[in-house]
């Protein structure tokens, strides 16, 4: 069985249906999500097992593997993103991955994945965004800085215990599960304003929005399946993996198909690109196509009506 630690969050539980979908039974652990969503309740009885978890919790965490044979971890669990103090943020999540290398190397896995972000690239001007590029040492947000510094242990811990870790720098993901009122990015705001009816306010501290403004836009289901190929394939030949959709998708065209999909939306974002926004970048993902055949399944045009779909029936 495949354990996804974080399984019934948004990447966590499209990773865990993807798994499914290619003959793996799975693990999710929860923890502030609860509820299983439909597209996972109704499978048959032992192909899926949800446990309580507080990563933080070395004992709790260990116990898992008395109760199922566990032969691989994705770790997607994280502290709140917006806990104020950056020591608590740091000393929750680092505590929770270093339970989760204990058991994978108490458990003998063969493989376990621990989430990073696109955020580590910050500073970096080439493009696109490729794994091997030098990352200099700038400590921008919290996530980055952990992220990075997970990326580390994760390898360490794995040389010495003997199991393989994988590394994926997660790019911008949006989808069902995803927060709709996001505050790093106003696309889920656009949409699930049009969908609820509602005005989609983008004042400060949300991110603004312009026509021109760009990102490298990977629809939920995409991701999970990226991450899955990369857990069940034979063999990897690199330790770290950018999961994205590998391209920039511009504002204006998301507002295109948001227009498109909601009857009335109309959103007219500005014109040109924000001034204060950073240079525009998006991941290489050669190596997640090279080794797993990866290719994203939800253009802009696809993942809109299926994301909105989504939200009139569900509240994120």
């Amino acid at each position: 069985m495949i354990l996804v630690i974080g399984g019934l969050g948004s990447i966590g539980s499209h990773t865990a249906r993807a798994l499914l979908d290619l003959g793996e039974s799975v693990v999710v652990t929860a923890h502030r999500s609860s509820q299983m969503p439909e597209f996972l309740a109704e499978e048959p009885a032992g192909r899926i097992v949800v446990e309580p978890l507080d990563t933080t919790e070395r004992e709790a965490v260990l116990d898992i593997g008395k109760r199922h044979e566990i032969t691989g971890i994705v770790h997607l669990a994280a502290a709140r993103h917006d806990l104020p103090d950056p020591i608590e943020y740091l000393r929750t999540d680092a505590s929770g991955l270093l339970n989760v290398l204990e058991a994978a190397r108490a458990w003998g896995v063969r493989r376990c994945a621990v989430a990073s972000t696109i955020g580590v690239y910050a500073g970096v001007e080439e493009v696109p965004w490729r794994e091997d590029a030098t990352l200099p040492v700038v400590a921008p947000h919290q996530i980055p800085v952990l992220k990075r510094t997970a990326e580390l242990f994760a390898a360490l811990a794995g040389d010495s215990a003997g199991f393989e870790t994988v590394s994926l720098r997660i790019g911008t993901i949006w989808g069902p599960l995803g927060l709709p009122d996001n505050p790093f990015f106003a696309l889920p705001r656009l949409l699930s304003a049009a969908v609820w009816g509602q005005d989609a306010d983008l004042s400060p501290p949300r991110p603004p929005a312009y026509a021109e403004d760009a990102t490298d836009l990977c629809y939920v289901k995409d991701c999970g399946r990226a991450i899955a190929l990369l857990m069940l394939a034979e063999h990897l030949n690199h330790r770290i993996y950018n999961v994205s959709s590998g391209q920039l998708v511009r504002y204006s065209e998301v507002v295109a198909a948001i227009n498109a999909a909601v009857p009335g939306a109309d959103i007219v974002l500005p014109q040109g690109r924000n001034p204060d926004r950073p240079t525009d970048n998006y991941l290489d993902i050669s190596r997640l196509r090279e080794d797993t055949g990866f290719r994203p399944a939800y253009d802009v045009e696809r993942a809109v009506p299926d994301y909105a779909d989504w939200l009139r029936r569900h509240t994120r």
